[in-house]
């Protein structure tokens, strides 16, 4: 298979490697097969595909969408080094508020699947990165919502300390303030 699937601590949440078959050319890798995805947990189908550039120490985040367009992600850091999270925001869920991250770069190619109900954010740790991400749901400004990074009630240990922020992620609401309709439904895993 080209790509291996592992379950993180908070279980709905994948970190994904593609197998990157080098030579002295280079590398080559698949970056996404529908069928690969659907044996290794990941049945969704993706319908848009989102790509940015930041400097380091831009942190983007907490970012979700709102049903009727809540959203999964793929992400993957295509040049540089990201630190990316995802937080478990459904209301009943047994890890509600818990978070999960891992270093996404061009150097280990590995990619996060965040699904529908998880808040998403990254922080560059390189002096710029390149970030794509394959999502669930078209963008619906009308359920564009986020939490603020540094929420103490979730408590993300940040490995930067003075994030450059956008003034609309600056002004997010706490988790407990935030006004969303994510229910915890038990899923085998």
């Amino acid at each position: 298979m080209p790509f291996e699937f592992k379950r993180l601590n908070i279980p709905e949440v994948i970190l994904v490697t593609p197998k990157a078959i080098r030579d002295e050319r280079g590398f080559f890798k698949e970056t996404y097969k529908r069928s690969a995805f659907v044996e290794g947990g990941i049945p969704e189908a993706f319908v848009q595909d989102n790509y940015s550039y930041s400097v380091g120490p831009v942190l983007r985040g907490l970012h979700f969408q709102k049903h009727p367009h809540a959203q999964g992600k793929l992400v993957s850091a295509l040049r540089g080094e990201i630190f990316d999270v995802a937080v478990d925001i459904r209301k009943g869920s047994p890890t509600y508020g818990q978070w999960v991250a891992e270093i996404l770069s061009e150097q280990n190619h590995c990619m996060l699947y965040v699904p529908v109900g998880f808040a998403h954010a990254f922080c560059v740790l390189s002096e710029n990165a390149v970030v794509a991400y394959k999502l669930t749901a078209e963008y619906a400004p009308d359920c564009d919502a986020g939490v603020i990074w540094n929420d103490p009630d979730i408590g993300i240990r940040w490995p930067i300390k003075h994030p450059l922020l956008s003034p609309k992620d600056a002004a997010l609401p706490s988790l407990r303030q935030v006004n969303h309709n994510f229910v915890y439904e038990e899923v085998a895993v």
